[in-house]
C-alpha cells in the first residue's frame, strides 16, 4: 500500500516522498534496459524529491551511477557519504574542479577549454580524473559539434597518455525520443555512431556509451548501449504520457503534496474570488483556503481561466481552484459539501484516491510533469516513507 500523507499541525503542507517507489521504479527501468546499467538522474534536488534520500533509494533499486547537472550537487552527495559513481555534466569557465577530482566525481567535457581545466585539476590533485565526453548529435544544446569533435579527441588522447584523465564514458542527449517515429531519433543515433568511430580512430576508448534518457530507455531499444540515464521515470512519471502512462510502464509516482484547509467560509452567489475577481460563484457556495501557492511551486498558470483550472482533492472529491493561484494560497470551490479548517487537502499525488497527478497539473498549467514536481519549493518540508526511509 502507498504511504498515507499526514500534515503535522506546525506546518501548512508537506511533500511526502515514497522512497520504496523510487527503488521500485529503478528496478522497472533495469528490467526494461538490461543488460545496460542505469544512471539515476538526481539533479535539481532529485526533481524536487530530495537529493540524498532519492539517490540512496535509487542505488538500493539497482542504479549503478548517479547523474547531476552541477559539481556542487555531486559534492553534496559525497559529503553525505554517497560513494557511488557520480557524473556532473555542466561546467562554466573557472569552476573549481579540484574538489570534484579529489572526491572521485566524474566530470563531462565538451570543449578543449573544459578538458584543460579538468586536466589541471587532476595534476593538482595528483590523481587521474574521470571524464565523460559529450558530443552533440543534433540537439544543438550541450556537447561538441561534429566540427569540434576531432580537436577535442586529439586533446583527450594527449591527456590520457599523460595520465591526467581517464575516459569513462561518451554520451549525447536526445531531443525527441518521446515522439513516436520522430526522424531526429535515428539521425541522432547515426551521428553518435559516427562520433564513436571517430573516437576509436583517434585512439580514444569511448568507455561507457550512453545516449538514452527515460523516454529512449523504454521506447528506443537501440539507444540503450552500455548505460541509460533515467530521470523522470525514477520518480514514477511517464516520460512520454502520450505513448504510455506511468502505470502502463509499471512506474509508481513517488511524491504526494498534502496540506490542510486553513480557512472555510460560505459566500453568496455573485461573490468574486481571489486577485482580479476572475472567478465568480454562480450559487451560494463554500470556499476552502489551501495554504500552498506559487511560492511553493503550485503553477500560477493553473489558475481558473473560465473553463478549467488545477484541482485539489478535499473530502473525497476534486475541487477546482477558484480564481488565481496566489503566492501562498489557493481557494477551492467546495460547493455545498461540509468542510472545516484542518481537513486534509491532497494537492498532488499518485492518483490512488482520485487526487490530481503531476500529469493533470501539467495539463492544467500548459507545462510538463518534470516542471510540476521539480518546482515544489524548499519551504515545503519533505517527509520520507517506506522501508528505505
Amino acid at each position: 500500500m502507498p504511504p498515507r500523507p499526514d500534515v503535522p499541525a506546525d506546518v501548512p503542507a508537506v511533500a511526502l516522498v515514497d522512497l520504496d517507489a523510487i527503488a521500485h521504479n529503478v528496478r522497472v527501468v533495469r528490467r526494461a534496459v538490461g543488460p545496460a546499467q542505469v544512471m539515476a538522474v538526481v539533479k535539481a534536488d532529485a526533481y524536487g524529491h530530495g537529493l540524498v534520500p532519492a539517490a540512496r533509494a535509487a542505488l538500493a533499486g539497482g542504479a549503478t551511477w548517479l547523474g547531476v547537472a552541477h559539481v556542487h550537487e555531486a559534492l553534496a552527495l559525497r559529503a553525505a557519504g554517497v560513494e557511488a559513481d557520480v557524473l556532473a555534466w555542466i561546467l562554466t569557465p573557472g569552476t573549481d574542479l579540484l574538489p570534484a577530482v579529489r572526491a572521485g566525481v566524474d566530470v563531462s567535457v565538451s570543449a578543449v577549454w573544459a578538458l584543460e581545466q579538468l586536466a589541471g585539476a587532476a595534476r593538482a590533485a595528483g590523481r587521474r580524473a574521470g571524464v565523460h565526453l559529450e558530443v552533440d548529435t543534433g540537439m544543438s544544446r550541450g556537447g561538441a559539434s561534429p566540427a569540434e569533435w576531432p580537436a577535442l579527441l586529439d586533446a583527450v588522447a594527449k591527456h590520457v597518455e599523460a595520465g591526467d584523465v581517464q575516459v569513462r564514458g561518451t554520451w549525447a542527449h536526445f531531443a525527441s525520443a518521446d515522439v513516436p517515429g520522430d526522424p531526429s531519433v535515428p539521425s541522432q543515433l547515426d551521428a553518435f555512431e559516427a562520433a564513436l568511430r571517430a573516437a576509436r580512430d583517434h585512439g580514444v576508448d569511448p568507455g561507457l556509451r550512453h545516449h538514452a534518457n527515460s523516454a529512449a530507455a523504454f521506447f528506443v531499444p537501440q539507444a540503450r548501449y552500455d548505460l541509460v540515464r533515467a530521470g523522470l521515470a525514477v520518480y514514477g512519471l511517464s516520460p512520454a504520457p502520450e505513448r504510455a502512462t506511468g502505470a502502463e510502464l509499471g512506474l509508481r509516482p513517488a511524491m504526494t503534496l498534502a496540506a490542510r484547509l486553513a480557512h472555510v467560509r460560505r459566500v453568496p452567489a455573485g461573490a468574486g474570488v481571489s486577485y482580479g475577481l476572475t472567478y465568480t460563484v454562480e450559487h451560494d457556495t463554500t470556499l476552502g483556503l489551501v495554504p500552498v501557492g506559487y511560492g511553493d511551486g503550485v503553477p500560477r498558470h493553473a489558475s481558473w481561466d473560465g473553463h478549467r483550472s488545477g484541482e485539489v482533492l478535499v473530502g473525497g472529491a476534486r475541487r477546482r481552484i477558484a480564481g488565481r493561484v496566489c503566492m501562498d494560497q489557493v481557494v477551492v470551490d467546495l460547493g455545498d459539501d461540509a468542510a472545516a479548517p484542518g481537513d486534509l487537502a491532497l494537492v498532488l499525488g499518485p492518483g490512488d484516491d482520485g487526487e490530481a497527478t503531476a500529469d493533470d497539473w501539467a495539463a492544467a498549467a500548459g507545462t510538463i510533469s518534470w516542471e510540476v514536481v521539480t518546482r515544489i519549493g524548499a519551504r515545503v518540508p519533505r517527509r520520507y516513507a517506506g522501508a528505505l526511509a
